[in-house]
């Protein structure tokens, strides 16, 4: 370890609960894949590709067809689960966050305006098909949840703490933040994970960033590691965090 560093003990970097990560999954994507109980071969599940929304209480809001097998399925057993990935996974999908949301399924009739335009505000193409007669909104009333975050990063979410839970506020920007760092900051990278971690790194990739910190997969003489990196305080916002890294990234060359 390097002299000057001051390694943050793993145990005390702080890290988004599963609710607020699972709450942020759901606000950043817009598809998923439903798992309906089938009708014609009963006892097996039945999965189909599904467009949501998110309504009161981060409930997913689906728009379907009377005709499609889900929605025949779901008439007949209101029992369902929505499986939620992370998209742009490349090629380590297994690494990336996901979320199965479980619970029951039930029409929504009469549906207003506040319904309709949350899901077209997700999936304006939807303007094509929502007035007719045959498509419906149905809701998920979600039960429970089990989230993945990664290699060894797994638990069940209740359903209350989802629903009170906020997306984190670097959501949208995270990707570029990433991107950016990567590409035009790597030498930055490294030092701040030797000042920061127990590491010597030959090389530091950011793959994952929220306001409460970030992290790094590490090349090191021993092999491939990973370590969370914490922000002195919350980043609200894509230009605290730019601020925050040109911060970091010079008390790291000081030291």
């Amino acid at each position: 370890m390097n002299q000057h560093a001051s390694p943050q003990p793993a145990s005390t970097v702080p890290e988004p609960s599963y609710a607020e990560r699972v709450r942020t999954l759901l606000e950043t994507e817009s598809l998923g894949t439903l798992a309906t109980q089938s009708v014609k071969h009963p006892g097996f599940p039945f999965a189909s590709v599904m467009p949501f929304a998110l309504v009161e209480n981060a409930a997913p809001l689906f728009l379907i067809s009377g005709m499609a097998i889900h929605t025949q399925n779901l008439l007949a057993d209101p029992r369902a689960s929505l499986l939620v990935m992370q998209s742009g996974s490349g090629s380590d999908p297994l690494g990336s966050p996901r979320a199965t949301l479980v619970g029951s399924v039930r029409r929504i009739d009469n549906a207003g305006e506040s319904l309709r335009r949350a899901y077209l505000d997700r999936h304006p193409s939807a303007q094509h098909w929502i007035a007719y007669s045959d498509f419906s909104f149905f809701q998920l009333d979600v039960a429970q949840i089990y989230f993945i975050g990664g290699f060894g990063v797994m638990g069940w979410v209740a359903a209350s703490d989802y629903a009170a839970a906020d997306a984190d506020p670097l959501a949208s920007a995270a990707a570029g933040i990433i991107e950016h760092m990567n590409r035009d900051h790597a030498d930055s990278l490294r030092d701040i994970v030797r000042r920061l971690t127990d590491l010597e790194p030959v090389e530091a990739t950011m793959v994952a960033c929220d306001r409460l910190g970030f992290v790094v997969r590490v090349q090191t003489a021993d092999g491939m590691k990973g370590r969370r990196i914490a922000f002195p305080e919350p980043v609200m916002s894509r230009e605290a965090a730019r601020a925050t890294f040109v911060a970091m990234a010079r008390e790291s060359r000081e030291r």
